[in-house]
């Protein structure tokens, strides 16, 4: 399929303010620009509660921010991990995420600022990951959450760390999961699939984007083949939470991604993928905005919902 439309006027506006790419500029430069383009995001959905803790983590203090619908009762609790090539994002970048799939589904969110690279460098933001879902297991009931329908979900670097979180905590017999949200995760240190070919310039995420933020994380090649890393080549899936596994027609992590459903379901893990076609990296967070982005929260919170409902 073609761009849709309304993806088709992003990358031209985009494409009118010029500028160097994205790996030709400095760290702190980029997470400037991640910030401001999720003002293009919209207007954030008003929520009943919001509130930032700090809680314990492995490097010292961390940040997390809580969000809760009305409900008199226990709620359900999806841990969300923000994008951003492990190098930026924030709390605030994915604040209308966080809103709209609370309310959608409707569940408690909490968000996580886990360190970031290269001043934190690989595994920081995946044990600081997995030290907020264990706190969130054994916190769930102080902020109105149901420690035994607890979720993990993220996009792109956030969808990385979400499924490392879960197959930790599987091996580590630490906290069972109700569900895993994937939404175009990054799933291996490689470069050279049919979605790389296709979708590498142009198209927003390129592919010496994604090279700049995986040569920021991981510090060199080390510890590309680490699982931890790079989940695809986890020797062993089985025994995973259920997922849904959302992709892009025009990014260059759709066929890992769908490599990772297919991983998964071989495993025996009920697993979803749906690919958005005409949809780009990022497209997720732009549901205030693009109409199929609004399907993909729609789809994500109906899974969530029928997950919590089973746990």
């Amino acid at each position: 399929m073609p761009l849709h439309p309304q993806v088709q006027v992003f990358l031209d506006a985009m494409a009118e303010m010029g500028g160097p790419p994205l790996h030709e500029l400095p760290v702190d430069v980029v997470r400037q620009i991640v910030i401001d383009n999720s003002a293009a995001r919209g207007e954030p959905e008003p929520i009943d509660a919001v509130s930032d803790r700090t809680i314990r983590g492995p490097g010292g203090d961390l940040a997390v921010r809580i969000y809760r619908p009305r409900s008199s009762e226990p709620l359900p609790v999806l841990v969300f991990l923000h994008g951003g090539g492990w190098v930026a994002g924030n709390l605030d970048t994915h604040d209308g995420i966080c809103r709209t799939l609370a309310n959608a589904v409707p569940c408690a969110v909490v968000a996580v600022d886990y360190r970031l690279a290269p001043e934190h460098p690989f595994p920081a933001a995946v044990d600081d990951a997995e030290a907020a879902v264990e706190w969130v297991a054994a916190n769930a009931a102080t902020f109105g959450g149901d420690a035994a329908r607890v979720a993990v979900g993220g996009d792109s670097a956030g969808g990385n760390l979400a499924t490392v979180v879960a197959r930790r905590l599987r091996d580590a017999a630490g906290p069972a999961l109700a569900f895993q949200l994937l939404v175009y995760p990054a799933t291996d240190y490689r470069f050279d699939t049919a979605s790389y070919r296709e979708n590498g310039d142009g198209y927003f995420l390129t592919r010496d984007g994604m090279a700049w933020f995986w040569g920021h994380y991981l510090g060199g090649e080390a510890h590309a083949d680490s699982p931890d890393a790079s989940p695809l080549r986890a020797a062993d899936l089985g025994g995973l939470p259920p997922a849904l596994v959302i992709t892009a027609e025009f990014d260059p992590l759709r066929d890992e991604g769908e490599a990772y459903a297919e991983r998964l379901r071989q495993a025996g893990v009920p697993v979803v993928a749906t690919r958005y076609d005409g949809m780009i990296h990022t497209f997720f967070g732009m549901s205030a905005v693009w109409d199929d982005a609004r399907r993909a929260v729609e789809d994500a919170a109906a899974a969530l919902r029928k997950a919590f409902a089973s746990g």
